[in-house]
């Protein structure tokens, strides 16, 4: 018996984006055992049915399924419409399918069930330049693919809970990026040092040993973060002063003379020595009334960055040099010598400037993009694992410069050639705007309510049937909706293999507490990196 021609139900109602179906539960019992894994779904939550709609096939989704006791002998579920296909006149196969519903079908009509061969026609690829990641659910052998300008045009994010295998489905996707496009530019701000593992072949890794990050480079917003210690009123008085003393030690390099007219925000290399005289002559000037507060505590906190061996990659005390090309140019991987990557691995910096220092790393890529527009320069993609932290909602905001960077890429980095991929295991945390502004969605397996209801009001209508599954995914597996794929999907990710893996395996604690020896010598060494900070 054919399967795939008999119908499994009928269209009770229609509405615009969902509507409802009765499926038959012999027919649905009869499809469970057919070889076919997309026949043996038809019909169950999260498969796929079709419905003639005159000489074409219409695709829809099923969202749920209830018993109706009007109905005898079947199931009433709702449905949302994905796409519709022309039919093959021989063979009554379906092709060349597109996203969206031009023709509704009639309460009464027919309803089949989607076969392999059927999804091979949908998920097939239509010419654009694609990636592949793992297979489509439930097929066993369609493969998923992923649009690469679609996808990094509008940006995208990636979404899972902690131990869903969100690292390594990370690094498979920007690993296959890499492969598509050997001669690429990204940058990945790595805050916990995992993906230096995976991308040692391919990328080029940056951490506080070799960064080497002129303090320079730092506007004034982010100068003011890393020198001001006080709030409230006295704040804007050490702005006040910092903005006139910086404007000096900026003025005193031989690039300003050339240059003629500078600010504060320009990225001119000065001296700390020649930003701490500026200071110290200021205070001198000062009558006996004035207060001379504000100036020392710059000076302190100028004079700690530059004594503290742990913003030695940042302040330290070498010859300033302009080296701003040569930076830009060793981040942005321009050329890319075959590593399009550069992994920035920030876990060595510390804390209380992290955020800074990664608010300097996305205003270059954005302030490049705006200043490279004339050159048409080549478009840079930034991605930021545990995003949450960086662009955190309205709650969690601390009013760093980092927020306001990052939410102004999200919003016109696309213009500019900028795109964002934002990693992140508390969607809810992430500032709502961003979220909303990435045009492809990959969520894994979120366990948290309010991860899931931040999310499924983030995609699109026609992938609510999918986004109930988001719970009930297994690890690797992930639900994808957006711009990059042609229609929702539910994929599971192909295993990467060892050496491409981050490296962010669990610990096992069993095995770990059952071997004993050498401890006394891994503590002294620990506690000697530790005295060293680093």
């Amino acid at each position: 018996m054919d399967n795939a021609v008999l119908p499994i139900g009928e269209v009770l109602e229609i509405a615009g984006s969902g509507s409802r179906i009765a499926i038959d539960l012999h027919r649905l019992g009869e499809c469970m055992r057919d070889e076919d894994p997309a026949i043996a779904m038809a019909g169950q939550v999260g498969s796929q049915i079709k419905i003639r709609v005159g000489d074409g096939w219409l695709l829809a989704n099923v969202r749920n399924q209830k018993q109706d006791r009007q109905v005898v002998g079947s199931v009433v579920a709702n449905i949302d419409f994905l796409g519709e296909g022309a039919e093959e006149k021989l063979t009554g196969k379906l092709h060349s399918f597109k996203r969206g519903v031009t023709r509704y079908p009639v309460p009464g009509a027919k309803i089949y069930p989607a076969t392999t061969q059927d999804l091979r026609q949908v998920y097939a690829s239509d010419g654009r330049s694609a990636v592949t990641i793992g297979k489509v659910y439930p097929t066993k052998d369609i493969r998923a693919g992923l649009y690469i300008d679609a996808m990094l045009g509008k940006h995208f994010a990636l979404l899972g809970s902690t131990g869903t295998g969100k690292s390594t489905s990370a690094a498979l996707i920007l690993h296959r990026i890499c492969e598509a496009a050997p001669e690429g530019h990204i940058v990945m701000i790595d805050p916990h040092g995992e993906y230096a593992a995976a991308f040692r072949n391919t990328g080029v890794i940056l951490d506080v040993s070799n960064l080497q990050m002129p303090y320079w480079l730092m506007n004034f917003e982010e100068h003011c973060e890393v020198l001001l210690t006080s709030a409230g009123n006295e704040r804007q008085v050490d702005a006040d002063i910092l903005a006139r003393c910086l404007l000096q030690a900026r003025g005193k390099s031989r690039l300003a003379e050339q240059m003629g007219k500078i600010t504060v925000d320009s990225p001119i290399p000065y001296l700390l020595s020649d930003l701490s005289m500026a200071l110290q002559d200021a205070m001198g000037k000062l009558d006996k009334a004035t207060n001379s507060a504000p100036y020392m505590r710059i000076k302190n906190k100028l004079d700690e960055l530059k004594s503290d061996p742990r913003y030695q990659f940042m302040f330290s005390g070498m010859l300033v040099a302009d080296t701003m090309a040569d930076f830009i140019c060793k981040i942005f991987r321009m050329p890319g010598g075959g590593k399009p990557i550069s992994i920035i691995d920030v876990s060595g910096v510390p804390s209380d400037i992290t955020a800074t220092v990664v608010a300097v790393l996305s205003r270059l890529v954005f302030d490049f993009a705006i200043w490279g527009r004339e050159e048409k320069t080549r478009p840079v993609l930034l991605v930021c694992e545990e995003a949450h932290r960086y662009v955190p909602n309205e709650k969690n905001a601390d009013g760093s410069s980092v927020g306001r960077v990052l939410s102004r890429i999200a919003k016109e980095g696309r213009k500019y050639g900028i795109s964002l991929g934002l990693i992140t295991q508390r969607p809810s945390d992430l500032a709502e705007g961003v979220l909303s502004q990435c045009g492809t969605i990959l969520s894994m397996r979120l366990n948290n309510d309010r991860d899931q209801a931040f999310v499924k009001a983030a995609m699109p209508e026609g992938a609510r049937g999918f986004l109930d599954a988001i719970p009930a995914l297994r690890n690797r597996e992930c639900i994808i909706c957006g711009e990059g794929v042609a229609i929702p999907i539910r994929v599971r990710f192909d295993t990467l293999e060892e050496s491409k893996r981050p490296a962010s395996d669990d610990p096992s604690f069993v095995e770990l507490w059952n071997s004993s020896g050498g401890e006394e010598d891994s503590v002294a060494r620990v506690v000697q990196r530790w005295r060293s900070q680093g």
